[in-house]
């Protein structure tokens, strides 16, 4: 697959599905009004990119090798570390009766962090190269917990002026809030009945089109952030790393020398490499 494929697919991602992240990342407030059937539940999705799309949204924000700023370095920008799902989907009569993980890969869903009210779509697309995915995608066999993603882990870091920092808490793919078949079943329900709520929108305006998407492509969910990560929000000249990696094959130092330049064969894993610009 090629990142310009992606250019055809739907762009959604799912908000509070690791504990702790929208505190962290200053937006537990916001979502106070949203109620949720579970306690853990996450807390609802949004889009990031509608093809065709009149707005800002209609703008193809990924890249594999670059986050532009756009003169918004004041603007509090932070990385947001997460498994990427690409998926087919089966859309009929206006709902969504399947979604399909097919491959996953590793992604960033760079975030503006001011807190004015607006959408939460609103910070997640502010323009060309705001947004990352490896190309280095990985075919799911299944999507259940006896599938090849319950052995993966996810790891973020910032290389600042020659320093590496962990910018996220590495965190085991299934220590999601969601996911799985529950993930699947759950994304199928928002996508058919969210309503305009708080920072949330109501998503059906958004998929009305869908039958012409050759997929859809869902940003599964940020992880906690470190101790850099939550007091340290992205400058120019900025190294991004993120490893979605089999922690049965390679363990965390193999991630690490990678990272630091050491020759490291990683033949599982999905590796995103991006310098803030």
């Amino acid at each position: 697959m090629l990142l310009n494929d992606l250019k055809d697919y739907l762009g959604f991602a799912v908000a509070g599905n690791f504990a702790n992240h929208l505190g962290e990342a200053g937006e537990a407030d916001e979502f106070a009004q949203i109620k949720t059937n579970e306690k853990d539940a996450p807390k609802g999705m949004f889009p990031f990119y509608i093809k065709d799309n009149d707005g800002f949204l209609g703008t193809y924000p990924i890249s594999d090798e670059i986050i532009l700023t756009h003169g918004r370095e004041n603007d509090k920008l932070q990385v947001e570390a997460e498994v990427a799902l690409i998926c087919d989907f089966v859309y009929k009569d206006g709902k969504f009766i399947d979604i399909i993980p097919k491959y996953f890969s590793a992604f960033n869903d760079c975030s503006i962090r001011i807190q004015d009210g607006n959408k939460l779509s609103t910070k997640k697309n502010w323009g060309k190269n705001t947004k990352g995915i490896s190309q280095e995608v990985i075919a799911i066999d299944n999507f259940t917990e006896d599938g090849i993603l319950s052995k993966y882990h996810i790891a973020s870091f910032i290389k600042r002026d020659g320093i590496v920092h962990d910018y996220g808490m590495t965190s085991s793919v299934k220590s999601y809030s969601y996911f799985f078949n529950q993930l699947k079943d759950w994304m199928i329900d928002k996508l058919n009945t969210q309503e305009d709520c708080g920072p949330l929108e109501e998503l059906t305006q958004f998929t009305k089109d869908a039958s012409n998407a050759k997929g859809i492509l869902i940003a599964a969910g940020a992880t906690a952030y470190a101790e850099f990560g939550k007091n340290n929000f992205l400058e120019k000249g900025d190294e991004i790393f993120v490893y979605v990696y089999n922690a049965r094959a390679h363990s965390f130092i193999d991630i690490m020398n990678d990272m630091c330049g050491m020759d490291i064969f990683l033949g599982q894993c999905s590796k995103l490499h991006q310098v803030v610009q």
